[in-house]
């Protein structure tokens, strides 16, 4: 996968993205889906990236800037029909090297605690991530897990 910086005018990724934040919506409770639309991805501090199978937008990636120290994993998304080829752990670790690279020291995520969620959290999990509280303005809720990555041991 060639993971490039995101296009949020691309009429593909703009479909890829309004399918995740319909999918994220429709599979979470009213009021507890957190998925960035496309304003919230062109604010500067977010970075974003697609990547990318040939010409075939396969996953979505981006990381939030919550401090200098503290960054968060937003609007990770696999295409349907590209699911469990390893794109997304792909994308999550160039957001983590990423996220590196910038200095930060903690990063975490908010995602649904429904069972549509289960192969996310295995993800992440698998990456290192663990169980935390709310973050960053984000509320105890039910129908949210948090999960957070120190990345200060290297």
């Amino acid at each position: 996968m060639q993971i490039r910086t995101g296009d949020t005018f691309d009429p593909r990724v703009v479909a890829l993205l309004d399918h995740h934040v319909a999918a994220a919506r429709a599979q979470t409770a009213p009021g507890s889906a957190h998925a960035l639309d496309l304003a919230g991805l062109r604010v500067p501090e977010v970075a974003f990236w697609t990547g990318w199978d040939s010409e075939t937008l396969v996953a979505t990636g981006a990381l939030k800037a919550l401090s200098a120290a503290y960054g968060e994993v937003k609007s990770m998304h696999t295409l349907q029909t590209a699911r469990r080829r390893g794109y997304g752990g792909e994308m999550l670790r160039h957001i983590i090297a990423e996220a590196r690279a910038r200095g930060l020291h903690r990063l975490s995520l908010e995602t649904g605690s429904w069972d549509y969620f289960k192969p996310a959290h295995a993800l992440y999990q698998a990456h290192g991530f663990v169980p935390c509280g709310p973050f960053e303005g984000y509320a105890e809720d039910p129908n949210s897990l948090f999960l957070t990555l120190d990345l200060s041991g290297g």
